[in-house]
């Protein structure tokens, strides 16, 4: 657990020294014309640096550009992509190739390129925080690149990406339509670069663990593209365990050993677990996976003296009244936990990073203003990176930069629409399949 908090922290915090233009011109994106749609254009900007990692000075070349992607012969959008190679190795098989971006649905790949695998990362101060701007990006001795060329990806209607003019952008907006595309640009990278030969990973976040899981049986059975590995940082493939709905009870139990970390952390807990987290946390785990879990089974069927002494508990394991407790039937919601936690401070929680503060107009709410966690990350990040891809790798485009939208809502679950998502199946399938395939899961306490 100690490495996944490492991981984890290192997520925001990562590397380049200035670039040198090697070849190909930059034209600047052009506005969708009304009225005639001429044909989308290839771009590419390609730059070269350095950067100190943990196993010593890497040289690579770093590709920004845009793929056009067609269905037959018809344009039917346009994916952005930033792409890192190292320099001087000449068989593919030599060097393995990442493939990475976030989740949303409606994120850019921004947060793991530059919050912790990419060459350069975002400065925030050693507790996570953002300082005042004007922010800066450093050398990130904690890239990947040392051990992979890196990919990192924009979904359609993030980033730069976009659906070609008269195209509806929709089309693209949905568990399986965005496993398609992204698994076409994929097979055209490996395609176009030569790297069919080279071990195979993703890396994805949140949804994009969703969307990875997704892309492992789909190109494995309908390109023949076999993984080497698949890592799932703040992983979702179940979306079960994570909808707070009337009579699904799942993800109760599952956020409770969250909620005690969080007020663990805020110093909401009683004294005998003020000194040692790992105590409350796993307390947590064993009193989630038995008696709540049995007692949420019962439903109203509970005895009252039962009931109480599981309220009791709850209260005991997460900072909350034991009247608040049972005021919500046993069951907290996480937008209400956030709220509730330290609400007597007139204070909120991060939903993000749940050690992270925020403060509400007032304090009566059920649920919070704003995630404070995000807040401190959306203007560097954002700032950063629309500065990092013009100035450094000088791919200039006058599009906005889409971080983090809500423009691919609403999402299409297709099949998955009277039931819950859940993409384990797919993820199961892709490792019978594939004997040789690892699934690496990174989490954190908040």
């Amino acid at each position: 657990m100690k490495n996944i908090i490492k991981l984890t922290a290192a997520l925001t915090v990562l590397t380049i020294l200035s670039p040198l233009v090697l070849s190909g011109e930059n034209t600047r994106c052009e506005k969708d014309r009304e009225e005639e749609f001429p044909p989308l254009e290839e771009r590419v900007s390609v730059t070269e640096n350095s950067v100190d990692t943990g196993s010593g000075r890497i040289e690579y070349r770093a590709t920004a550009g845009t793929f056009i992607l067609t269905d037959e012969k018809e344009q039917k959008a346009e994916i952005f992509y930033i792409a890192y190679r190292k320099k001087g190795v000449r068989d593919p098989a030599e060097r393995p190739v990442t493939f990475s971006f976030n989740g949303g649905p409606g994120s850019s790949s921004v947060w793991l390129h530059l919050g912790l695998l990419g060459p350069r990362r975002v400065r925030l101060l050693e507790d996570g925080t953002a300082p005042p701007p004007p922010w800066e990006l450093i050398d990130n001795s904690y890239s990947l690149l040392d051990v992979t060329d890196l990919v990192f990806i924009d979904p359609v209607t993030t980033g730069f990406s976009r659906a070609a003019p008269g195209e509806e952008p929709g089309q693209f907006h949905g568990v399986e339509q965005d496993i398609r595309w992204v698994g076409e640009f994929i097979r055209l990278y490996l395609s176009r670069t030569g790297r069919w030969g080279s071990p195979k990973f993703l890396i994805g976040e949140s949804y994009g663990t969703t969307r990875a899981a997704g892309l492992s049986m789909h190109l494995q059975e309908r390109r023949g593209i076999f993984f080497n590995g698949i890592m799932l940082i703040s992983s979702i493939l179940n979306w079960q365990t994570t909808n707070f709905t009337a009579g699904n009870d799942l993800p109760y139990p599952l956020f409770l050993p969250t909620y005690t970390a969080t007020a663990w952390y805020h110093g909401m807990l009683e004294e005998s677990y003020r000194n040692d987290l790992e105590k409350a946390v796993s307390e947590a785990e064993q009193f989630a996976t038995g008696e709540y879990n049995t007692v949420l089974m019962l439903g109203d069927q509970v005895p009252p003296e039962r009931y109480r002494s599981t309220a009791l508990r709850l209260s005991e394991l997460t900072g909350l009244s034991e009247e608040y407790i049972m005021q919500s039937n046993l069951r907290v919601r996480i937008h209400r936990f956030a709220k509730e936690l330290l609400r007597t401070r007139r204070l909120t929680t991060g939903r993000l990073d749940s050690r992270f503060r925020g403060i509400d107009r007032d304090a009566a709410g059920e649920g919070y203003e704003y995630d404070p966690s995000y807040s401190n990350i959306y203007g560097p990040f954002s700032a950063l990176m629309k500065d990092y891809v013009r100035r450094e790798l000088d791919f200039r485009c006058d599009k906005p930069y889409e971080i983090l939208t809500g423009q691919v809502h609403p999402w299409d679950f297709g099949k998955f629409r009277n039931r819950y998502v859940n993409v384990a199946e797919s993820l199961r399938s892709a490792m019978n399949g594939n004997p040789a395939l690892g699934v690496y899961i990174a989490c954190g306490y908040y």
